[in-house]
């Protein structure tokens, strides 16, 4: 319980990577708050079902303006929010599973209209609120709760997923370097355009991947990730594909495009279109 919600209890398993993941986004909302002298309830926050959804009620400090959605509805949610108050600073917060699995279908027309929203997915490869079950990012033959003789699907690859859509801007880090994932994501909220940042956020219940990420030398594990490296040009889409196939996970931004929002071709379509007197409209109901 919690003095802001007295009647559900809002939690998250020690060690969550998602813990790392909402300091970074305080850290990112304060800084462009700052930065563009709005207040902090000129930021929105959808959130998605799922333990990162629980993102919306676990912040602290200055709240943005919060909405709990439903699973995999967090980037109709936001294009809503986008579309009733543009100048508002939109951020979803969703997981794999819920991003990835029934809410894939919404990132391909978000991404073509170019809808100036940040997603900061939180990805900790299984179903961890329900109990650990196979997610679209869960690897080939893993054995889970709804997997018992293993996963029989390949796991998605996000980044390739983002770049086939047209994503304009796509970021991928994770959760154990909060100070650096909070400047990539105030990045991706300073993009306009549709910007993902993809987080790798282990779940210590049911896929603990700390190990595998950070590396360990002492039982011989090398490390997962590794940085952009400082000569990638983010504005090449070819080395962006190049980056996304490459094994591992990478930390910075692998792809940036600049091009008109939604909300850019809109204006242009307005100063277009010529608005009819109250009786020109009544004289088409007429004929």
């Amino acid at each position: 319980m919690s003095a802001r919600n007295p009647e559900y209890d809002f939690k998250w398993c020690p060690g969550c990577g998602d813990f790392g993941v909402r300091r970074a986004l305080e850290w990112a909302l304060l800084a462009h708050s700052e930065k563009t002298e709005q207040p902090m309830s000129d930021n929105v926050i959808v959130a998605g079902i799922g333990c990162s959804g629980n993102t919306v009620h676990l912040l602290e400090g200055e709240q943005p303006f919060g909405i709990h959605g439903i699973h995999g509805r967090t980037l109709p949610i936001a294009f809503g929010v986008k579309q009733g108050r543009p100048r508002s600073n939109t951020v979803v917060v969703a997981g794999d599973g819920d991003f990835l699995s029934i809410g894939a279908e919404h990132i391909g027309p978000a991404a073509q209209r170019n809808v100036d929203v940040t997603c900061v997915i939180m990805d900790n490869g299984v179903y961890g609120l329900t109990k650990g079950q196979a997610s679209p990012t869960t690897l080939f033959g893993t054995t889970t709760s709804s997997t018992p003789f293993g996963k029989i699907e390949a796991a998605i690859k996000p980044f390739e997923l983002y770049l086939a859509h047209g994503v304009s801007f796509i970021a991928s880090h994770y959760s154990s370097r909060p100070r650096d994932l909070a400047r990539l994501i105030e990045e991706a909220m300073e993009h306009k355009g549709f910007s993902i940042v993809h987080v790798q956020s282990p779940c210590t219940t049911y896929n603990d991947t700390y190990d595998l990420l950070k590396g360990n030398k002492k039982a011989g594990i090398a490390p997962l990730v590794f940085d952009v490296p400082k000569d990638h040009d983010p504005t090449d889409k070819d080395a962006a594909a190049a980056l996304a196939r490459r094994s591992g996970i990478p930390l910075g931004v692998i792809y940036r495009e600049e091009r008109p929002t939604l909300e850019d071709r809109q204006t242009e379509i307005r100063k277009k279109a010529r608005s009819r007197t109250s009786e020109e409209m009544v004289e088409t109901y007429a004929v």
